[in-house]
């Protein structure tokens, strides 16, 4: 087990204060703020939460912009011992509708607007009663939505105003000494790219122990300043960003949206050390016209991406100790995360050890049969970074975790000698061209290898013959030029001849086919819109 997964939110948060509370913690847009401060804004608004009728155990919604308002409702709810549900900011109504009512969430704290999105009329078409007298019909749970800025509803409540509610004199030391380590901190609404997501149960001890854990493999001391672009209403910003903050007591710098160019010029002028993100990120960081890594001052941090973009994150941006990651919400989510100081062909290739007191294993899909070393099959984990389970989705619980505490994962993997393990591909992405598994990753892979390819996605499409074959799309760098037949030979020179892309076309950008908030192409929306676009409807002739 890890030494912190004893601790509670609340406490590890105590103890960064005490250590560290004059220090910088946090830093975006218009925002610079202590440990001190991030930690009296919570407790202003916790003391508010509680005033508002919220208990030990109660889910409250956060849907906000990344900023220090949503590291201080998170620390407030946990301090209550009350569940964080975070709202994707790109939600529509039956996204949203879904996720508050499935959630349970009682209260909601949500800005009247980010990104040009209206979210009080979005809530609206979602819950009419706003604009009267809460709870509604449609959401009968939901008893108080409290809005930051101008635009209150008739049913909401100003943030001020709900902050000067707060009960100053609330024994908050009594109330914190209820909440325990296997407590559920927050409910992860998993991303939904195939069907309508699912609520993991997440504890403090879950989350923390996680955070601790990749923490000490990337190597982080106090001093570090940390950027992360990942977005808090996803697990990789909750537990890989904050929470990592929070256990080591380093500086937490982001922004509310990922725009490049903004996000390099933070690098610079703050002197990051860390930064993290998957092959995506750190493609389009390399591949925008103002990257200077002259200008940069990164020693580390993590990556969710293949040999070929680590190579680049190592040799073109100047990041010697990057680590590999691997994981998903279900465990917290950092399942194994090369060490900052292995060598780099192990970080590269993703090869890494489980986290101490954690177990992973190899098993033939859809079966508890452990495989030899070196045979791919789907991953498994079990130990204290697993999920409680799904929320109020037994059905679905029972599917992915076995009664002896084995989580199926639906990734495809393998494991070397030394017990290192790697992630391949997903399994549910995989495709068979005349009944040959093809790993989208491997020929992404082979296509980022290419110097014109910044980003490329592929995908299997249909096949009257073959039953699939596969489909590239690629963004090339910004100056550079390819063709869809050079890029082809490219791929035919490298890899075997049955993962040949058969169609493959030059995109401007993915964001109009569909990007998940964590920045990941949503493959199941890249391969309706491949079908479209080179024309194969169903019983089409290829």
């Amino acid at each position: 087990m890890m030494a912190n997964d004893v601790l509670t939110l609340p406490k590890v948060l105590a103890n960064t204060v005490a250590a560290r509370g004059a220090c910088e913690a946090f830093v975006a847009p218009g925002e610079r703020l202590d440990w001190n401060a991030l930690a009296q804004g919570a407790d202003r608004i916790a003391r508010a939460l509680q005033a508002a009728g919220v208990r030990h155990g109660d889910h409250l919604g956060i849907m906000l912009g990344n900023g220090g308002l949503w590291l201080q409702c998170f620390f407030a709810c946990a301090t209550l011992g009350a569940v964080t549900v975070p709202i994707n900011t790109r939600f529509k109504t039956e996204e949203l509708n879904f996720c508050l009512k499935q959630a349970d969430v009682t209260c909601l704290i949500v800005a009247d607007a980010f990104l040009g999105i209206d979210y009080i009329d979005l809530l609206a078409q979602v819950e009419p009663a706003i604009q009267t007298a809460l709870p509604g019909k449609v959401l009968p749970l939901l008893k108080r939505v409290v809005v930051v800025g101008a635009n209150v509803p008739a049913a909401g409540v100003g943030f001020d105003t709900f902050l000067a509610q707060g009960d100053a004199a609330l024994d908050m030391a009594a109330v914190t000494a209820q909440v325990r380590p296997d407590d559920v901190l927050l409910i992860q609404y998993t991303s939904g790219t195939t069907s309508f997501p699912k609520g993991v149960m997440l504890t403090h001890a879950n989350m923390l122990g996680n955070a601790r854990a990749a923490a000490v493999r990337m190597g982080v001391h106090a001093e570090d300043r940390y950027f992360s672009i990942r977005p808090y209403f996803h697990v990789a910003g909750t537990t890989l960003s904050i929470l990592v903050a929070v256990v080591t007591g380093c500086c937490l710098l982001t922004l509310p949206k990922f725009e490049v160019g903004e996000a390099l010029q933070m690098l610079a002028q703050e002197r990051c050390t860390l930064t993290s993100g998957n092959d995506t990120i750190f493609l389009m960081l390399m591949g925008h016209p103002e990257f200077d890594r002259s200008r940069l001052h990164l020693r580390g941090g993590w990556a969710a991406a293949g040999p070929e973009v680590m190579q680049k994150i190592k040799d073109v941006m100047g990041v010697p100790a990057i680590c590999n990651a691997y994981g998903q919400s279900e465990a917290s989510p950092n399942i194994v995360m090369s060490q900052h100081d292995d060598a780099f062909a192990l970080r590269a290739h993703g090869w890494a050890l489980p986290h101490p007191g954690m177990q992973v294993r190899i098993v033939e899909p859809g079966t508890t049969q452990e495989l030899p070393r070196g045979e791919r099959g789907e991953i498994q984990a079990r130990g204290w970074s697993v999920m409680k389970g799904y929320y109020n989705m037994p059905e679905a619980t029972a599917n992915a975790l076995a009664p002896d505490g084995w989580l199926s994962t639906g990734d495809l993997g393998e494991m070397d000698a030394e017990g290192r393990m790697r992630m391949v591909g997903r399994l549910k992405d995989m495709f068979r061209v005349g009944g040959e598994n093809v790993a989208p990753a491997e020929v992404e892979e082979v296509l980022h290898g290419h110097e014109a390819v910044q980003l490329a996605q592929v995908i299997g499409v249909p096949d009257p013959r073959l039953g699939e074959v596969g489909a590239a799309f690629v963004l090339l760098k910004a100056g550079r030029h390819a063709t869809p037949e050079e890029l082809t030979q490219w791929c035919k020179a490298r890899c075997a001849n049955f993962k040949v892309p058969r169609y493959l076309a030059i995109v401007d950008s993915f964001e109009h086919i569909g990007m998940t908030g964590s920045s990941k192409v949503q493959k199941n929306k890249l391969r309706a819109h491949a079908i479209e676009v080179f024309g194969l409807a169903q019983g089409a002739s290829a």
